[in-house]
């Protein structure tokens, strides 16, 4: 499939989607909404993605919202926003529900709606030099994208409320310590540590990859008792599997295990 804003392309297990409009800033804006709901649905057809890691060029990582497009025509912007956010976040939905792990790395600043999806990542990398900002409020604007679940629950509620109501913006030694970026790494050393972790997670177990990143997304958002039950029934769904007895049999002989994503 051709897409306009973004590059999707696999490495055998590993897909990599690649942010193309660099000499723009790689804004958020309605083709880029547009392009990754197509990409999250042709990632989600696919029965052999493992992982996936997403990239971009340039001097951003992203602007975040495209905000020359917002000044054009500021009458019909709030039927713009509807339009772009049933994209973005139905793109989002989907990649929550994968069975795959995803990988972020940030190369350089990001702001916006890139935040957000950043935060919702699995792993996120960023270059010692990058930064990473929050304009909502800056601009009389809430969040979108998953900012308030993704950076809640990276950052906890109480620095990630501070973190918007200010339209912070910090660098990656900072982000590291709240938790925003899991590894700030050398600017030389970002797209290799980001492949060797995105590579190892594709030769991983995929369904209880998948059983771990839904567990997780509900953890605080049902009563414990509930949270227990959904924990049971998804590891009964696991050992009957593959990869769970592979798992096992390489634990009882000492050797590394094949796993399959079965």
């Amino acid at each position: 499939m051709a897409y306009e804003t973004l590059d999707l392309r696999y490495d055998g297990t590993l897909a990599r989607l690649h942010f193309t409009q660099s000499e723009r800033g790689n804004p958020m804006d309605g083709p880029l909404c547009r392009d990754l709901l197509l990409a999250a649905t042709e990632i989600a057809n696919r029965g052999d993605v493992r992982a996936l890691l997403i990239t971009s060029g340039g001097r951003f990582f992203s602007v975040g919202g495209d905000i020359q497009a917002f000044m054009r025509d500021l009458e019909v912007l709030p039927q713009r926003i509807r339009q772009w956010t049933a994209d973005l976040h139905m793109a989002l939905a989907r990649l929550a529900r994968l069975d795959v792990p995803i990988v972020a790395a940030a190369h350089a600043t990001a702001m916006g709606g890139s935040l957000a999806l950043i935060a919702n990542c699995d792993l996120v990398f960023g270059a010692r030099s990058a930064r990473f900002g929050s304009a909502y409020a800056q601009l009389g604007y809430s969040c979108d994208a998953g900012a308030t679940f993704g950076l809640a629950s990276r950052m906890g509620i109480g620095r990630a409320r501070r973190f918007v109501l200010l339209a912070e913006v910090i660098g990656a030694e900072e982000a590291e310590k709240t938790g925003l970026i899991d590894f700030m790494v050398d600017d030389t050393d970002l797209l290799k540590r980001a492949e060797e972790a995105a590579l190892k997670l594709a030769d991983g177990p995929t369904r209880a990859y998948g059983e771990i990143r839904r567990l997780f997304r509900t953890s605080l958002q049902q009563p414990f008792e509930a949270q227990l039950e959904d924990e049971a029934q998804a590891l009964i769904r696991l050992t009957g599997g593959a990869d769970a007895r592979e798992g096992i049999a390489a634990f009882a002989g000492r050797r590394k295990p094949q796993f399959k994503g079965l």
